[in-house]
């Protein structure tokens, strides 16, 4: 082993594998060494073993050992020297296609950090066959030693890999009787059987995760919340492993409403973090449409879309490569807390998703219905158009959900399964939608511009093209009071006190823990058109 740069060192790992087909990361040099991290993944490819990944000067150097790590001091486990791989690997879990290098499923068997003993050359002392090391993790912990006893005549490197016999150590102790993953609680059964992520490798590393199920998030932890009352009028804030720079935390950016005291930055952060684990389902994986207003909202705002050259490179992008020259070339893609945080301090008070996902932007998830109120429109009519969108899917056999906006309409959200264009969701909502507005045509206008509607309700489909979007549910709206868009359970429609402004930031919390979140019934379902 030579200490020669990350992307020669990969050259081998790279030439083994077709990133075109294997969901494997390639290590394209944009994620940065976080320190002395280590992983074993537990992989079932063609003969189950043990990857025993140790990161240095920028890369994951691995032995595979075939019966697994052990703290008994009396055994010598055989691990086979292999090539290095990108540091991005670190976190995969999941699924390498059938015919790939290394095909099967793969699980985050233990993780942690680890230090080297004796030596401050780690890759010197592996290029002598002997490593000394401690080990933190979940399930290994204490000292280890990686020794080659001979150069292997053949390609493959022959070590043994033995722990000493200290605190930790623990006789017959066998990584079999500990199956289960440091990250998800899950077995490689159940990996392979429903795996949460892909991992796109024709793409750059930090776009390459497709989330495949519901992913779930951590809340913050009281002492993360408790910090950020604590800081002054700017600081630092530590999140979920992530150090953001926040400022301008007293800033005014909403009024009040009805008495209450005006929103100001720290309390938008403070809801936008406190939310994440709700409302990030039905934005990670998307690229994002922000509604800027770090003046406040008694001041312009404007549409942001381009991730800013100064945004963290902790932060998810995503290239969209068929950008014409000019156009927005990378979207951030919300995928955690400190994400959520660092919009709410960048001032972007409202969030609007694509309907569809990364990386096949072309086939939306969701087939979405505006309700959108004229001038004349009452609140009463507003909710005839809905009752008569639930009616309509109910006749259909389609499972959807309607959400109040947050300023004066309704929405009606359809999960549909990834294979249509939208042309073709555009083509049937409108179909829908004209259905209904026959029903009642006293109360609808297709006229495209307002003044020509004579204040009557649009029941707007072209929503569904790509890069059209509507606001997020959970997202922030930029009036008084800083109401929230929130998703009702059907036979809410019903309820007198509903308004489509009903809930704000302070409000929000107290409908989440008395009735949950009516769209999360939606999540994963995936549903075919029927033909009208």
């Amino acid at each position: 082993m030579t200490k020669g740069p990350k992307n020669d060192r990969l050259a081998k790992y790279q030439s083994m594998r077709d990133f075109t087909r294997t969901a494997e990361p390639a290590g394209d040099g944009k994620v940065r060494s976080k320190g002395n991290r280590f992983v074993v993944q537990r992989h079932r490819a063609r003969r189950r073993h043990y990857d025993v990944r140790l990161e240095i000067d920028g890369v994951l150097v691995s032995w595979a050992v075939p019966k697994g790590p052990t703290l008994d001091p009396k055994a010598r486990r055989m691990a086979v020297h292999v090539e290095d791989h990108p540091i991005e690997y670190a976190d995969f879990e999941g699924v390498i296609p059938a015919g790939e290098y290394g095909g099967g499923d793969v699980i985050v068997w233990d993780r942690g950090t680890w230090e080297p003993v004796d030596t401050d050359d780690p890759l010197k002392a592996i290029e002598n066959g002997n490593l000394h090391f401690n080990l933190y993790g979940e399930k290994l912990h204490g000292l280890f030693v990686l020794i080659r006893p001979r150069r292997a005549e053949s390609e493959k490197d022959q070590w043994f890999l033995l722990h000493k016999q200290d605190e930790y150590a623990e006789p017959g102790w066998d990584a079999e009787d500990h199956p289960k993953s440091v990250k998800t609680g899950r077995t490689n059964d159940e990996v392979a059987a429903n795996p949460d992520a892909l991992w796109r490798s024709d793409l750059p590393a930090a776009e390459a995760e497709v989330r495949m199920g519901t992913q779930q998030w951590e809340p913050p932890t009281e002492d993360e919340m408790a910090a950020l009352e604590d800081l002054g009028a700017k600081g630092t804030w530590e999140l979920a492993g992530r150090t953001l720079n926040l400022t301008n935390l007293d800033k005014v950016l909403v009024p009040g409403r009805d008495g209450e005291d005006p929103l100001t930055k720290r309390d938008l952060i403070r809801y936008y973090t406190l939310v994440a684990p709700v409302m990030l389902p039905y934005l990670a994986g998307r690229p994002l449409n922000t509604h800027r207003f770090p003046n406040g909202t008694d001041k312009p705002g404007f549409w942001h879309k381009e991730v800013p050259g100064h945004a963290p490179e902790w932060l998810k992008r995503w290239h969209h490569e068929q950008a014409e020259a000019g156009d927005v070339q990378y979207y951030l893609v919300p995928d955690s807390l400190p994400a959520m945080a660092w919009l709410a301090n960048y001032g972007a008070i409202e969030l609007h998703a694509w309907t569809s996902r990364v990386p096949d932007v072309e086939k939306p998830t969701w087939a979405l219905f505006d309700i959108d109120p004229g001038p004349e429109t009452s609140f009463d009519d507003l909710l005839v158009l809905a009752r008569l969108h639930r009616t309509a899917l109910q006749h259909l056999g389609l499972e959807g959900r309607a959400k109040v906006t947050g300023q004066r309409g309704i929405q009606v959200w359809v999960p549909v399964e990834p294979r249509y264009t939208f042309a073709e969701t555009r083509a049937w909502t409108e179909t829908v939608s004209k259905t209904i507005g026959r029903a009642v045509p006293d109360l609808v206008s297709w006229k495209w511009t307002k003044d020509k509607r004579k204040g009557l309700a649009r029941l707007d489909y072209t929503q569904n093209v790509v890069n059209k979007t509507l606001v997020a549910p959970y997202s922030v709206r930029p009036q008084p009071g800083a109401p929230v868009s929130v998703p009702i359970e059907w036979d809410e429609l019903d309820d007198p006190e509903l308004t489509p402004d009903r809930w704000t930031v302070r409000t929000l919390f107290d409908r989440l823990k008395s009735t949950g979140d009516p769209f999360a019934a939606l999540l994963g379902i995936q549903q075919r058109l029927p033909n009208l």
